[in-house]
């Protein structure tokens, strides 16, 4: 596969996926993922993403400010 940013070629590997939403951090770590050899861009499949968004729906009922979990398919 290549990058979509630089054309240049993909690999899979574990990544951490992290976001900021309204103040709160939501860390994710070991989601499968394609990271460009070249630039270092990451992309994740639409199913991965799905999954991620669930995860952090469910760690916004936390009350920390800073969440953190493992990818689970």
């Amino acid at each position: 596969m290549t990058c979509f940013t630089c054309k240049g070629e993909t690999e899979e590997r574990l990544t951490t996926f992290t976001i900021d939403i309204e103040g709160r951090v939501y860390i994710i770590k070991g989601i499968p993922s394609r990271v460009c050899t070249q630039c270092g861009a990451v992309s994740y499949s639409d199913e991965v993403m799905g999954q991620v968004e669930k995860m952090v729906d469910g760690m916004k009922n936390g009350i920390t400010e800073v969440s953190m979990a493992t990818y689970a398919a």
